[in-house]
């Protein structure tokens, strides 16, 4: 019997506006409204909406106990939902309400912050769960770092705050000769429980689907779960990001009938179950301690945070933004807190990337900057004035 992890990523950030040196100073709103709301509401209704519904069909149909999901959605998500799309939290609350869903702890922010400060770790990852509680009525007790960015040091920065169980990369420079399909340990808190992705069953849904170039087109539910059938192991992790579904994955190329022919043959195997993280963790075991010194993640053939840190202008940014931390602290200002939030977001770090994707168009998804030097400038700009801003109502 071999059990089946299914888990999807949801999140959007703030995408700033085109925010110009004469600005500063003088406009300290930083966010492109109609984009985001164009953006949030096409996605709502191209994946989201369509994906929920379908689950929630699916559930169903074949019995919460046979259809299991896991979602994180960061709270920058959830504030655009409120504010574009409300509808979606009500979709999501009734697929809450099947006991057939799990919902993930997350930085608030969909942030870097476990990369730098502690301090702003915890404080984001408790707001989160609070957050996370009060719309579902669901205390999490999974934790998923932003873009599965996982070290050992992370995870004892998650265990310390009460999680015992984590998902993170089967990044193939850290298992080495070892299978993603079986549960690790954190190795320095022993008792953290790892689930890693299977990132070429997982890839196979979120990026090879529907190009014609692959040796596996078409993927039909029936050759996936043959591909399933010879792994090795007790679990098969599939992670990857909701908007596969109708976005990154158009709706047209067939893949919401593949999700529901799936679903449904996966409840109809008998060597085949799904479960969430929290049944996974309570059923199984680590096979062995797995040493993760250096942070990975997943994204990329390199498995590394170099998508969203590395070169002059995102360590430049980084840097200054997190700088501010202590001023933020001492404020008491729910709206320079969601500006501070929302600048936290790792898709600005990841605009301003100059290296090539190995996954190619996924890296430009609702990019809005012409080049990583613009995304870089504009970033900047804004921060200047909010920086000022601060530091102006700290003082006063």
């Amino acid at each position: 019997m071999k059990n089946l992890n299914l888990y999807f990523q949801v999140h959007q950030p703030f995408r700033l506006k085109k925010y110009r040196f004469f600005n500063m100073g003088k406009d300290h709103f930083y966010f492109d409204d109609f984009l985001n709301r164009s953006i949030l509401q096409k996605v709502a209704a191209d994946c989201y909406l369509p994906m929920n519904a379908l689950l929630l069909r699916l559930i169903g149909q074949h019995g919460a106990e046979n259809v299991r999901v896991s979602f994180s959605i960061s709270g920058i998500a959830i504030e655009q939902f409120k504010l574009y799309a409300p509808e979606v939290i009500d979709s999501f609350r009734e697929l809450a309400q099947t006991g057939a869903v799990e919902f993930l702890a997350e930085t608030y922010a969909h942030s870097l912050a476990a990369l730098t400060s502690r301090e702003e770790f915890e404080r984001q990852v408790r707001l989160h769960a609070d957050t996370i509680e009060e719309l579902f009525g669901q205390r999490p007790t999974t934790f998923r770092n932003t873009e599965l960015i996982y070290s050992d040091g992370i995870g004892e920065m998650a265990y310390n705050l009460g999680y015992h169980t984590l998902l993170t990369e089967g990044a193939k420079h850290i298992l080495g000769w070892k299978s993603p399909n079986f549960v690790y340990a954190n190795a320095i808190k022993q008792e953290l429980k790892l689930l890693l992705r299977n990132f070429r069953l997982s890839d196979d849904i979120a990026f090879r689907f529907s190009d014609r170039g692959w040796d596996g087109w078409p993927l039909t539910a029936e050759k996936y779960i043959d591909w399933m059938a010879d792994q090795e192991g007790e679990i098969i992790n599939l992670f990857m990001d909701y908007e596969t579904f109708g976005e990154h994955q158009k709706g047209d190329s067939g893949i919401f009938d593949f999700m529901e022919q799936f679903i449904g043959a996966v409840v109809r195997a008998p060597e085949l179950q799904f479960r969430t993280p929290r049944q996974i963790a309570a059923k199984f075991q680590p096979v062995s301690v797995l040493h993760v010194p250096h942070p990975i993640s997943w994204a990329d053939e390199e498995r590394d945070i170099t998508a969203w840190l590395g070169n002059e202008l995102q360590d430049e940014a980084f840097s200054k933004l997190y700088s501010l931390q202590d001023k933020i602290a001492r404020l008491d200002d729910p709206d320079m807190m969601r500006v501070w939030y929302a600048l936290q977001s790792s898709d600005h770090f990841y605009y301003m990337c100059t290296k090539w994707f190995s996954d190619g168009d996924v890296h430009s998804y609702f990019n809005p900057y012409d080049s990583p030097y613009d995304a870089f400038m504009n970033y900047m700009n804004v921060f200047s004035d909010f920086k000022r801003e601060v530091e102006r109502r700290v003082i006063g």
